[in-house]
């Protein structure tokens, strides 16, 4: 495994933002990802002595879960505060700059998920240790979109070239943001951004991708869309991001995959979504083969160990 384990080519202090992963690192830490999905026991004692501290201010259960069992796997061990917000003295008042700051002092490495926009990259500023965005509100999500990468890779064969259909709410979905920006690192990557008005991507991730080369349109049927991708990458109606349950149920159902809109996806193509679902993909698309998002949520695991390995592993 020394050909993966080894020293990362470039080691960042942070993962506040997919802009802190560059095509270099990119192509360090996806193959890194793919070894310690084969051979895991290899990188068993990479974290030994190494403390990693969970901090979720949301619930989780992939993203949690992952990157405790990775750090497990990689031999180190966990401080975990599932709820945060009740758990820590966040309760009482404190800000997060001072609980990140006094965590710090106690591990290695910090997992952070928090629902204001913006919190990774003010926990980075305040921790002396590395501090790995696990979703900040409506803002990113970038281990999400490297495994999303990984998974696209491990199905399709390339990231290069792709027609990819983002669907769904894309206003507040980080997983969308993140992914759209790692995928600007690749040549001739299309983005068919596929839903209503009210929840199309915002403006200055557009402008982001635009610079980057990308190419972007709108098309607000999925059934106009479908037919001509690579990737349909579904995501959920975010009702905790809405200011009014009418506001969420205008929109709710809007863009749903079920089995006779599958027979429109090309026999090539797979759909991903960052899960949980709740209506927008139905149950009985589950068996179809280009089904890809359970195999897309295993991937969370190896992709996460390669990433703890990168930060915290041996330099």
């Amino acid at each position: 495994m020394r050909d993966v384990i080894a020293a990362p080519v470039r080691r960042s202090g942070h993962l506040a933002s997919s802009r802190d992963l560059d095509r270099t690192t990119i192509d360090d830490l996806l193959p890194r990802a793919g070894r310690m999905a084969t051979h895991p026991g290899e990188a068993a004692h990479r974290l030994q002595g190494k403390i990693l501290a969970t901090l979720f201010y949301e619930p989780s259960t992939r993203t949690r879960f992952s990157f405790e069992s990775a750090m497990l796997r990689l031999g180190g061990q966990v401080l975990s505060a599932a709820d945060a917000m009740s758990e820590s003295s966040a309760a009482k008042g404190e800000t997060l700059e001072d609980t990140v700051r006094v965590v710090a002092e106690y591990v290695d490495g910090i997992v952070l998920r928090h629902p204001e926009k913006g919190a990774a990259r003010r926990a980075a500023g305040a921790s002396r240790v590395p501090v790995i965005n696990a979703g900040d509100g409506a803002g990113e999500h970038p281990t999400q979109a490297l495994l999303d990468l990984f998974t696209i890779q491990q199905e399709l064969g390339r990231l290069d070239h792709l027609r990819v259909g983002l669907a769904g709410d894309l206003r507040h979905g980080r997983t969308v943001r993140s992914l759209g920006l790692l995928l600007a690192h690749f040549p001739g990557t299309e983005l068919i951004l596929i839903a209503p008005p009210e929840l199309q991507l915002e403006a200055d991730v557009r402008d982001q991708l635009r610079e980057a080369g990308v190419t972007l349109r709108d098309e607000p049927d999925l059934g106009e869309a479908i037919g001509e991708l690579d990737v349909l990458y579904q995501t959920r109606i975010q009702r905790e991001r809405f200011t009014s349950p009418a506001a969420y149920e205008r929109v709710r159902g809007i863009c749903v995959v079920d089995p006779v809109m599958m027979r429109r996806l090309p026999p090539g193509a797979i759909l991903m979504h960052p899960l949980p679902r709740l209506d927008e993909i139905a149950p009985a698309v589950d068996a179809d083969p280009r089904a890809a998002y359970f195999r897309q949520a295993r991937n969370g695991l190896p992709v996460r160990m390669a990433i703890l390995d990168w930060l915290l592993g041996p330099a």
